[in-house]
């Protein structure tokens, strides 16, 4: 028996223990030698121009060791390329302190920087700035006519496919229809750990610098295009990460800021932003969506039509796939998809847990809804017939879907067979009580990774990816493939990551990590294991001897034959015996395009939620959650259902909470803050049960891998607001549903 079987069990996080004793250095943990700070100054207007920056009287200061500005920032890169990132939407990239306009609301306009962070701080209170103000406007809906299909550019966006069928005509003809808008405001990220970036001056023009970041080759290419720097100049770390959920996708102005003073003054500097500033570096756009559907007199969807505009920045056509994904989860032979950019006075929206698909899902989800209610059927029941098989927008079938075992099985777990149809019609506690549910579609991605394996005579494995942690379970999964792979107990392997000088891997970001860089790593043991095997066959006597790779298994701390398991060594004795100090080997992984091109590869979901609402005050409790995921294979149950618990949580704080207001007089957000910008606590959250539908896929990376972090988000939304709706009979289109909208 194996006891080196570790895939698709559930250990803890190896990396725990440093965690809660405190020893995961996070980006503003490490500690430099004559380390300056900085603390950046952010414009108080929207639009216009900075016609003065009064540095003198702050360098006047004892401690404050230079302000940098537009007007003293030494000669950077001038092409727009040289500032654009691995994901950069089309347009021309912000560009930190490089001109007196002003395009938005608290863009960063100076960099104090001084011996200590609260002499920083005090020094840039005082940093005069004189500005002419222009005329602005931050409101979507003054653009509804003004909206524009963007161009191409940022990775991973797709326009919506041409139309299909009639959808007119289908619409008009059809026995049923409803035509709704739904909507929703920005959303902010707002991950615990606040952006913070470290950079070690090191001499010779070469820093360190330790940045929060779900991507640190991004930073770096990004670093030496805007400074000039070698690639032996610049080495970028991030080993942990108190969050990120997109927001550290690009590289943030506050490593610009950081890096800038560095090389100036030749200095270690720190720069930390504010949580007010961390609603200044992207979110997810105010989004206005339009969905008309129509049913056949069976049930079937008829025509379905689906159109999106959200905001943009001036500078940047910020992407986002929302409605491709209606043209697929239903079947249906008559669409039409429209997506569109409306450009306001704002900073660049940013990809944000599940971009686009969170956005579109509610609009399609809460639509399907009504249309079941207009067509007098039961909301599963109608997903149910309108099942697809294939993915209709390129016309070809799923790699895998169990969508449809999704459905049955969480509406077992849930009880939806108990549900009444009519709204208002049950009752619990002397509170309304509602069902819904939705459904959800979301990319099984792989990209190109690399990464290294080394094992020292002793049998400790090594292996290093320049991949991300923050907070999925990184380092605990990429453990688990190794030591499953050279068939050692997870105690000998250690995974390292987040450090430029290690293989290259991709942002972390996509729910891509755990097929591409988990490929990686287990392409990089098996070249490893590969030449552990010539150095077993090395004695005459060697029981290994003819033996090819893909007749032998690493199991138990041996190597083995697979069909004779007395034929063994142990792997710790090969080593020692070979006089190796250490192995190595190097290794990458891509996707298998002519295996994939003929299929689909997707991940699904579904989430059934029930309420209880307060009749007299409106107030809307979630009191049960059941997630259904069909993800491929799971590597660890325990990091993978913790996964999808966040993102029922995300699913719960969207549809009820959060909701970043703008005050469009000034351009301004006005809850930038914890207090104020609500997202859900321990007490908000109910019982979540959560289902694991297995599939068997080697189409989508060797592995059989899909990622989770995103689509566990999806459905839940839509659930809780077609769950409002039963138990109160209101429909609320525009999120976040609060209790005066159902009074």
């Amino acid at each position: 028996m194996s006891q080196t079987n570790h895939i698709g069990k559930a250990p803890s996080r190896v990396d725990g223990p440093l965690k809660v004793a405190g020893a995961a250095h996070y980006s503003g943990e490490f500690n430099v030698p004559n380390l300056a700070y900085g603390y950046v100054v952010s414009s108080p207007i929207t639009k216009g121009k900075i016609l003065k920056v009064h540095a003198d009287e702050v360098r006047a200061l004892p401690g404050v060791l230079e302000v940098f500005s537009h007007e003293n920032v030494p000669y950077l890169a001038w092409f727009d390329k040289s500032y654009k990132d691995q994901i950069a939407p089309g347009g021309s990239p912000f560009r930190p302190l490089h001109a007196p306009d002003i395009t938005f609301n608290q863009q960063p306009v100076a960099l104090v920087v001084a011996d200590t962070f609260e002499l920083a701080r005090y020094a840039a209170a005082l940093l005069r700035i004189d500005y002419e103000q222009q005329e602005h406007e931050t409101n979507l809906e003054t653009k509804r006519t003004e909206g524009y299909a963007p161009g191409g550019g940022k990775i991973g966006f797709q326009p919506p496919p041409p139309p299909r069928g009639k959808p007119d005509q289908a619409l008009k003809d059809a026995t049923h229809s409803i035509e709704a808008e739904y909507a929703h405001g920005a959303q902010h990220h707002n991950p615990m750990e606040l952006f913070t970036t470290t950079v070690e001056w090191r001499g010779d023009g070469k820093i360190t610098a330790y940045d929060k970041t779900q991507g640190v080759y991004n930073v770096k290419n990004y670093l030496m295009g805007v400074f000039g720097l070698g690639k032996d100049d610049v080495r970028v770390v991030n080993q942990f990460m108190g969050g990120g959920f997109g927001a550290g996708l690009r590289p943030q102005y506050s490593v610009f800021m950081a890096v800038l003073a560095t090389l100036e003054l030749k200095r270690s500097v720190r720069v930390t932003l504010t949580r007010q500033q961390m609603f200044s570096i992207g979110h997810r756009p105010n989004t206005l969506q339009l969905v008309k559907l129509g049913t056949n007199p069976d049930g079937t969807l008829a025509a379905l039509q689906h159109h999106a505009l959200h905001e943009t920045s001036q500078f940047e056509d910020y992407t986002e796939n929302i409605v491709n994904w209606s043209g697929m989860l239903y079947k249906c032979e008559n669409v039409k998809l429209g997506y569109q950019l409306a450009k306001l006075d704002i900073y660049s929206p940013q990809d944000m847990r599940a971009p686009g698909a969170a956005s579109g899902n509610v609009g399609l989800e809460v639509a399907m809804d009504e249309m079941a209610y207009a067509a007098g059927l039961d909301p599963l029941e109608f997903r149910m017939r309108n099942y697809a098989d294939r993915d209709q927008n390129v016309d070809k079938p799923f790699s895998s879907k169990k969508l449809r075992e999704c459905y049955q099985q969480a509406a077992a777990k849930f009880g939806w067979e108990t549900r009444t149809q009519e709204p208002r019609s049950m009752r619990a506690n002397g509170k309304l009580v509602g069902m819904g549910m939705g459904g959800g579609v979301w990319d099984a991605t792989q990209v190109k990774s690399a990464a290294k394996a080394l094992i020292s005579a002793d049998g400790h494995l090594t292996v290093r990816s320049a991949t991300g942690e923050n907070g999925t379970g990184t380092y605990t999964i990429m453990t688990q493939i190794a030591a499953e792979t050279l068939g050692l107990p997870l105690e000998a392997v250690t995974f390292e990551l987040g450090d430029t000088d290690q293989p290259e891997a991709p942002i972390q970001g996509g729910s891509w990590t755990a097929a591409s860089v988990g490929t990686a790593v287990k392409n990089a043991c098996n070249a490893l294991g590969e030449k552990i095997l010539k150095l077993a066959q090395k004695p005459a006597d060697s029981p290994l001897k003819d033996a090819k790779y893909d007749d032998v298994e690493f199991v138990n701390g041996q190597l083995r034959l697979r069909l004779d398991h007395d034929q063994a060594v142990v792997l710790r004795d090969v080593l020692q015996a070979s006089g190796e100090t250490q192995l190595e080997a190097d290794s990458s992984a891509m996707p298998n395009m002519v295996k994939q091109n003929g299929y689909s590869l997707h991940s699904h979901n579904v989430a059934f939620a029930e309420v209880e609402v307060d009749e007299d005050l409106g107030s809307i409790k979630v009191t049960r959650v059941v997630s259904a995921v069909a993800a491929g294979r799971i590597l660890n149950q325990k990091t993978a259902r913790s996964q999808v618990l966040g993102s029922v949580v995300w699913g719960l704080g969207m549809a009820l909470m959060e909701e970043t207001v703008m005050d469009h007089k000034f351009g301004r957000y006005v809850n930038h803050n914890f207090a104020e910008y609500h997202i859900p606590v321990n007490a908000d959250i109910p019982h979540i049960d959560v289902i694991f539908v297995h599939e068997d896929d080697d189409i989508v990376n060797p592995l059989g891998v899909k990622g989770i972090g995103e689509v566990g988000m999806l459905g839940v939304t839509a659930a809780i607001a077609n769950a409002v709706f039963h138990a109160t009979g209101k429909r609320v289109r525009d999120l976040p549903i609060l209790l005066d909208k159902l009074l």
